[in-house]
């Protein structure tokens, strides 16, 4: 028995049933023991997701080698955001547990890299991190929120359908905009990068005085 004993054994359960069904009891019962015996390698479930996720983030895509340092950076978000696709569970799950583990330091290492070579200073390439993968991962539990619902292709016609039907009177902007508000796919990822990327190398990090 050891901490990655039991993470072997509760990945070969994600596999095999999927997230929902990886809980201390379950992993303890694969491993045919108690489940108090966990928690001298595990915290709790939260933890065991977390290092689920962290394990499969081993499998983060090397962007293809563009010359600039942006471009390297967007496809190694890119790739973060291909394994939580993979996974749709881990993708809402990620919103709210953060991994710590080997492999999610790897990646932050990485983007932390990517920024150095970008010029962004330290200061602001700290906070950025953050806020990079947060829209990654955001961009991915929306997706598999979307995947997972039955309703979600009906709702987007009927919300396409409001807009081009919008009275100008009242929602004037609307109107002007049209069903361009819902457009973009892939485009709009790019450029929502583009939009985080720009502004942490034009906005200087607010200090607070001690």
């Amino acid at each position: 028995m050891s901490r990655e004993g039991v993470i072997a054994a509760a990945l070969s359960l994600f596999h095999e049933e999927g997230l929902a069904k990886v809980t201390m009891r379950r992993v303890a019962a694969v491993l045919d023991t108690g489940p108090a015996s966990l928690y001298v390698y595990i915290s709790d479930t939260e933890d065991l997701h977390a290092e689920i996720l962290d394990a499969l983030l081993a499998d983060v895509a090397e962007p293809s080698s563009p010359a600039d340092w942006r471009g390297r950076l967007k496809g190694t978000l890119r790739g973060y955001i291909a394994v939580l696709f993979e996974h749709p569970e881990l993708a809402r799950m990620a919103m709210s547990t953060m991994p710590s583990g080997a492999n999610y330091l790897a990646l932050v290492e990485k983007i932390l890299a990517l920024l150095k070579e970008g010029g962004v200073p330290d200061g602001q390439a700290a906070w950025a991190v953050d806020l990079l993968l947060l829209f990654a991962t955001a961009q991915a539990a929306e997706k598999a929120a979307w995947k997972a619902s039955a309703r979600s292709p009906s709702n987007f016609s009927a919300l396409a359908a409001i807009i081009e039907t919008a009275d100008v009177e009242t929602l004037p902007n609307i109107v002007r905009h049209g069903t361009d508000l819902l457009s973009g796919r892939g485009d709009r990822l790019d450029w929502g990068f583009d939009v985080l990327i720009n502004g942490v190398l034009k906005t200087r990090r607010m200090e607070t005085k001690s």
